[in-house]
């Protein structure tokens, strides 16, 4: 079953990552079957917050493609897929997503995102971190901008 290899694959990248001082994550994307990007988290090494293995592995294929869309693609990652990495594969496309480990696997040991799922299923208004519109007075146009700047 490769479903299953790729799992395997994805839990020995994020074992590596522990052993090089990172955290135990470690992701897989499969693109018309074919590996295509292999990635561990790599906070530790960058000190960039967005660096989790899900979102280095589309990162990675969607350069060695040369496009941001990966529709039809397939991620095996070793932990629960946190708000962003899920958002980044809604955006580009991808198609099916495997974890090995949930959230409630990884608490006991400070790795659950359970706080952040609760605190983003908020309205935008109660969250923690305000997020309000404000747009400038005499401000418009931007995306019909962008539109006609794209137009075929």
């Amino acid at each position: 079953m490769s479903e299953e290899r790729y799992m395997r694959e994805a839990l020995d990248l994020a074992r590596a990552n522990i052993q090089a001082g990172g955290r135990p994550f470690g992701a897989v994307l499969v693109y018309q079957g074919q590996v295509l990007a292999r990635a561990v988290n790599e906070i530790h090494s960058t000190q960039d917050p967005t660096a989790h293995a899900e979102m280095q592995a589309i990162r990675k294929a969607s350069h060695a493609l040369g496009q941001a869309r990966l529709d039809g693609a397939e991620i095996y990652a070793s932990g629960h897929p946190c708000p962003m990495c899920l958002a980044a594969m809604h955006l580009c496309g991808i198609e099916r997503a495997w974890f090995a480990y949930d959230n409630a696997e990884g608490e006991p040991y400070g790795l659950s995102t359970a706080a952040v799922y609760a605190q983003m299923a908020r309205p935008p208004q109660q969250q923690s971190l305000p997020l309000r519109a404000l747009k400038p007075s005499g401000e418009a146009g931007l995306y019909l901008e962008w539109k006609q700047a794209n137009a075929q």
